[in-house]
């Protein structure tokens, strides 16, 4: 199939998840479309779990715009803390109560979306104090999420495809002993959204071990970095962005932005920018991955990813 008719493909099937009210069938059959992809075309990720209004995680995944969704946040850790989930009103794990996503993260892993758990975020209570307990971290993460066991995982017996550091507060240290920890097992997919000024202040030494497969870095809320809307100016973006592209040695590079204006304090970057001037320069980088979408619930209301599917 040729890129032209890949894109096409895409672009409808946005429009039929706008517009029909679907079923099991369908759902299948937009992922087939979905699955069909030329090799140079980008993928789109998202953060679900922030706002209940955004729709449930079965119904995210079945639009089939996501390659990746991060179910965020696991905002409570390390340190000795008992950890928690926030998945702001969608479910509370604290009462056994986030089970019922177990089958919800099978539908979305059967049509090849990765899930994967988001940890940290900006508001949180998370600290790595030792290499000891970053290992103590791992461990946890493992068996409550990924491959290991455990009697009280919170998702029930799905297996998630790995984990995000969405690192934005708290410890600077012992970032990459908790992703050596993980990636000491099979089959564990890590990514990372570290803020766009380079290196990142928390996790850039972690991100020095080249453990990571996806880097969704954040091109918002720092305006040295970033889309300057004002001005229409997008040299502080591409600069950014060659600085990162050429500073990764494995893994695939996403370009991170708002869904919205009202998503981020600054970095929106509007669609028709988007498609003419940045995603035809950054698809040239030999490690472009596609784009970061921040968030689900931002994206559903403005409908973003229709307006920008053609071009990742």
């Amino acid at each position: 199939m040729k890129a032209h008719e890949t894109q096409d493909f895409r672009l409808r099937q946005a429009k039929m998840a706008r517009n029909l009210q679907l079923t099991p069938l369908v759902f299948s059959l937009l992922f087939l479309m979905t699955l069909i992809k030329t090799s140079h075309a980008g993928s789109i990720a998202t953060y679900w779990g922030l706002n209940v209004s955004e729709g449930n995680l079965s119904t995210t995944c079945g639009t089939g715009i996501y390659a990746y969704v991060n179910l965020a946040f696991l905002n409570v850790f390390g340190n000795g803390q008992t950890p928690e989930i926030n998945l702001n009103g969608h479910c509370n794990s604290a009462s056994n109560g986030c089970t019922f996503l177990s089958e919800d993260i099978k539908f979305c892993q059967k049509y090849g979306v990765k899930v994967m758990l988001s940890i940290g975020g900006l508001v949180g209570n998370y600290f790595l104090a030792s290499p000891n307990d970053a290992e103590n971290v791992a461990t946890y993460l493992w068996n409550n999420f990924l491959g290991g066991n455990s009697s009280s995982r919170p998702f029930g017996d799905a297996i998630l495809d790995g984990i995000n550091f969405d690192i934005q507060t708290g410890s600077t240290q012992y970032w990459q002993d908790l992703a050596k920890n993980l990636k000491s097992h099979s089959n564990v997919y890590l990514s990372a959204s570290p803020q766009c000024p380079f290196p990142d202040n928390f996790i850039g030494t972690a991100l020095d071990t080249n453990l990571f497969d996806y880097l969704w870095v954040q091109f918002y809320n720092n305006p040295q970095c970033q889309y300057d809307f004002s001005n229409s100016n997008t040299t502080n973006l591409i600069s950014s962005w060659n600085r990162w592209s050429s500073s990764l040695k494995v893994g695939k590079l996403f370009l991170g932005i708002p869904a919205a204006p009202q998503a981020a304090v600054s970095g929106y970057v509007p669609s028709q920018v988007l498609n003419a001037e940045i995603l035809p320069l950054f698809r040239k980088s030999p490690n472009y991955g596609g784009v970061m979408l921040w968030n689900r619930y931002y994206d559903e209301l403005t409908r973003f990813f229709a307006t920008i599917l053609e071009s990742v």
